[in-house]
């Protein structure tokens, strides 16, 4: 009896069932307490006496039976036969002592509780037959309150408790939906998350270790060609190669730790930063001759802003060593107050940029080939950021990348 009211999750239900209870035993307390002070001495007080203890003993063994679950349309067997015993114990005594008909009232909660609606109903009307008839019993002359009292108290009791078990069932349900809803919604963070952090991270790879490693080549195959006609050449190329490994060293760590790009550790500023690589390119021997400027007057710049405009140099100029065949590119760093615009601008044959950001670069007819994943991979950054990206080309006319990114004002 106890275990359905108390393992119930509707917080209504967790006090009903132990009032229903107090008031079980209160009545048939009352009620046996009422028959022997009336009827002392009768030969079936015995028999009152033991059924009253029995039903006790019987009420108290209920939760040991265990509950219906909301979800099962029917109660177990051992339930079916725990409940008969009672309802039939109850009938006996009724029957013997009509003062026990007022223990109905916590018997239609029971009923109610562990069968389903149809056969509780059924089970109430059968109750409330007996309690009227012990109720006309008892009484000197026909009063009408006996025959419709009952009737209204038990249709009463049990419009409010389906009515609570509907609204139980209500909650379960808006429960489930939003437990079912948080899973989906942290499935889906989960796939985004997923999702972006392999973005982040072949953007990183790509404007990093993937460039850097192909300078190695380009430096290796050179060193290879040369390498008995100039062996100091050779070995000059070999060094700047060793180099360039040892800095895709440090990022593939930094990788490891999430941490800023290599060049922007240990505080160094982005026009630094900049700085060191153009000088660095300039020196891989490539053939390439990059510059440096700064405009405007410098302001601090967020970490994830530096950290952007620098991978997009770095992809910018891996671009342009690879496919533009050009001899000068010009780093231009601008402080405009309200933005900074990064320009990278070279000389060489150019392309057709592409009509969209999010569109494939289709191969322009110079024959330069645009791999597919620099240009939205700098694109991407930029929307991250709120800033656009524009390229000015043109076969044969050199190209011009520039990415925007706004600041906060101060006041």
């Amino acid at each position: 009896m106890g275990g359905p009211a108390d393992r119930d999750p509707n917080p209504d239900a967790r006090w009903l069932g132990p009032v229903m209870h107090l008031a079980f035993f209160l009545l048939l307390g009352a009620s046996l307490s009422r028959f022997l002070i009336r009827h002392p001495g009768e030969p079936r007080t015995p028999w009152i006496i033991a059924l009253s203890l029995v039903l006790a003993l019987l009420y108290v063994l209920g939760p040991a039976l265990g509950s219906r679950p909301h979800d099962e349309p029917r109660p177990t067997a051992r339930r079916l036969l725990w409940l008969g015993a009672v309802v039939a114990t109850w009938v006996v005594l009724v029957l013997l002592a009509p003062s026990f008909a007022w223990c109905a009232v916590p018997l239609f909660y029971t009923g109610l509780r562990t069968l389903p609606a149809g056969a509780a109903s059924l089970l109430v009307g059968l109750l409330t037959v007996f309690v009227v008839v012990a109720q006309l019993r008892l009484s000197t002359g026909f009063d009408p309150n006996l025959v419709l009292a009952p009737p209204a108290v038990a249709a009463l009791a049990t419009a409010v408790f389906v009515h609570m078990e509907r609204q139980a069932a209500r909650q379960r349900a808006l429960i489930d939906d939003l437990i079912r809803t948080r899973r989906e919604l942290a499935a889906t963070e989960r796939r985004e998350g997923t999702l972006a952090e392999r973005q982040r991270l072949s953007m990183e790879i790509h404007d990093t270790l993937a460039q850097g490693l192909s300078s190695q080549q380009m430096l290796l195959q050179a060193a290879d060609r040369i390498w008995d006609s100039a062996p100091a050449t050779a070995r000059g190329h070999i060094r700047t190669a060793t180099e360039i490994t040892a800095r895709n060293l440090a990022e593939a760590r930094r990788f490891v730790h999430d941490l800023a790009p290599a060049d922007l550790a240990d505080g160094t500023s982005l026009p630094q930063a900049l700085r060191e690589l153009a000088t660095r390119t300039s020196e891989s021997g490539a053939a390439l001759s990059v510059r440096f400027h700064q405009d405007g007057t410098p302001a601090p710049l967020p970490d994830r802003v530096q950290s952007a405009l620098l991978r997009i140099a770095q992809g910018a100029l891996a671009n342009v060593r690879e496919h533009a065949a050009a001899t000068t590119v010009t780093l231009t760093l601008t402080y405009l107050g309200d933005q900074v615009v990064l320009d990278i601008a070279d000389d060489g044959r150019g392309f057709t940029p592409p009509p969209a950001p999010s569109a494939p670069a289709s191969p322009p007819a110079s024959g330069r080939r645009v791999r597919g994943h620099g240009l939205p991979a700098m694109h991407a950054r930029m929307r991250q950021l709120g800033g656009t990206l524009t390229i000015e080309s043109a076969p044969g006319e050199g190209t011009v990348l520039s990415a925007a990114v706004p600041l906060e004002r101060t006041p």
